[in-house]
């Protein structure tokens, strides 16, 4: 490992030691199973990682999470969250993610409470570059975000993820299923299963990177650049189609910029 990132990692075991115990965000991605698993070996047992499990997250993740929680030997627990109750989340404004977040980092700092540990998750230094409105609800709750205090990137999570031998290394960008549908189109547990099983479907295929955006009764598929072709190639062109008809959708079509992460953004007047 090169020097800067070695620097790096060091600052943020520093950071790490300064806390009695911490609750972690986990999703089972890049940059929480990085966080989660440095705070392991600087805190021990007195860690204990969170994950959401709700009809708009990603099952596969949660169950990857519940792997790698058990395989650190990290307790682990899963809060049962259905933010279609709340009408902020529903009605999909573009500050969606701001309620959800509150809703779930209030729940996370209840936990933490009780155990004398602080709550931390795990933006990176490039999540300020992009339209996060959940950011605003860490900053107000006092979360702790000690990647971006050791000011780490995504690319040096990803590095030294590689040379801790983490699973997650190279692993996709992840979002819930609420990201695929346009805002102000309300959310619905129809839309996240067909959006849901939709993905699911193109990564049982060997699509390890896929979007399925949700545009009423026409799915929008994004994949790389690079997997167009094979996307479109007979049988897989039909093989897509006749199942994409399956879940409910009229039209079936491949966007042809390819996989984006924030592609529903690109509308909005930030």
């Amino acid at each position: 490992m090169i020097g800067e990132l070695q620097t790096k990692l060091s600052r943020l075991k520093a950071i790490l030691s300064r806390y009695d115990g911490a609750v972690v965000a986990f999703s089972g991605g890049v940059d929480s199973t990085f966080l989660l698993s440095v705070a392991a070996e600087v805190l021990g047992e007195r860690v204990l990682a969170v994950t959401i499990s709700s009809p708009f997250e990603i099952q596969r993740e949660v169950d990857e999470a519940k792997a790698f929680t058990s395989a650190l030997g990290v307790e682990h627990q899963l809060i049962e969250i259905d933010d279609l109750c709340l009408d902020e989340f529903r009605t999909n404004p573009p500050d969606r993610c701001y309620h959800c977040k509150k809703d779930l980092f209030s729940r996370m700092l209840e936990i933490a409470e009780e155990r004398g540990f602080s709550v931390l998750e795990a933006s990176n230094c490039d999540d300020s570059e992009d339209y996060r409105p959940g950011l605003k609800a860490i900053h107000e709750l006092g979360v702790g975000s000690p990647l971006v205090e050791a000011g780490l990137t995504k690319q040096d999570i990803r590095t030294i993820s590689r040379e801790r031998d983490l699973p997650t290394w190279d692993k996709p960008s992840m979002a819930c299923l609420a990201s695929r549908i346009p805002y102000n189109e309300p959310i619905t547990l129809e839309k996240l299963k067909q959006v849901g099983d939709g993905e699911q479907f193109l990564y049982d295929l060997g699509f390890r990177s896929c979007r399925v955006r949700h545009h009423g009764a026409l799915a929008r598929i994004e994949v790389p650049p690079g997997d167009i072709g094979l996307l479109m190639r007979e049988p897989m062109r039909k093989k897509i189609a006749e199942h994409f008809r399956e879940l409910g959708f009229t039209y079936i079509t491949v966007d042809v910029e390819g996989y984006r992460t924030g592609s529903m953004n690109e509308n909005l007047d930030l």
